[in-house]
């Protein structure tokens, strides 16, 4: 038994690995075509924290009932941030990704309202401005995947005084993409654009896929890459004087 699991974490560390050191888009959506699958299981393997944390801090501060919010998931994948938030209450969901064989894996979980292929980067995201409650894009900013100037996009979609919550890796392999993503954060705050409620940065992200992966933004103790969940407020204009206090990243977590 041992032995098996040791073989599938090898495994998944080889594909987690692979897809990390890909930075072409087209490449990329290549890779997860293959690996759909595969990719639940791999990344169960990898321990990957970063939909259940998300969708915490998501939930914490949302102001209107899980119920009646309309939540867009970018770069859904096979749907585990719609596994977390339907486990919370929330059940108007839409996904979005530019995998058909990930929107496959999605639409067979029965968890989404609707589903539409979309390679966000490359095209603007199929929904009216000011449609959703809140948006999420978990496990998608890193190189090769949605540029950092897609951010303004997942802004467009959503209502005003509305969320959006997005994730990272800050291991030393994605540190040139984070600082170039907070880079258009703050310059998104700084224009009036949103409010930032929190940046949360967390230890135990998934496991390492490599030695390459240890080192400044690793936990070395216990193998683990460290990530950021940052969560923002869009601003209503009417109201940008009056917003309320932020927020703190769940307690126990």
């Amino acid at each position: 038994m041992a032995q098996a699991e040791a073989g599938n974490l090898a495994e998944a560390r080889a594909r987690v690995g692979a897809l990390h050191g890909i930075t072409d888009l087209d490449h990329k959506l290549h890779f997860y075509e293959r690996w759909a699958p595969d990719y639940d299981q791999d990344v169960a393997t990898l321990q990957y924290h970063a939909p259940c944390l998300a969708v915490d801090c998501l939930a914490q501060a949302l102001p209107v009932p899980p119920h009646a919010a309309l939540i867009l998931d970018v770069a859904c994948g096979t749907g585990l941030v719609a596994a977390e938030l339907q486990a919370r209450g929330f059940l108007q969901l839409h996904g979005v990704d530019g995998s058909p064989k990930m929107l496959e894996q999605a639409q067979a979980r029965g968890l989404y309202q609707h589903l539409s292929l979309c390679t966000l980067g490359q095209e603007p995201l199929p929904s009216s401005e000011g449609t959703f409650d809140a948006v999420l894009i978990v496990g998608a900013l890193s190189d090769g995947q949605v540029p950092c100037s897609a951010i303004p996009e997942l802004l467009r979609v959503t209502k005003p005084g509305g969320l959006v919550c997005l994730t990272t890796r800050t291991n030393p392999s994605n540190l040139r993409y984070k600082e170039a993503l907070e880079t258009v954060l703050d310059r998104l705050e700084q224009a009036g654009a949103w409010k930032r409620l929190v940046a949360w940065p967390v230890d135990r992200w998934e496991l390492a896929t490599s030695e390459l992966e240890m080192g400044p933004g690793t936990s070395d103790r216990d193998g683990f890459i460290s990530g950021i969940i940052y969560l923002y407020r869009k601003q209503d204009m009417a109201q940008e004087e009056g917003v309320g206090p932020s927020p703190q990243p769940p307690a126990d977590l």
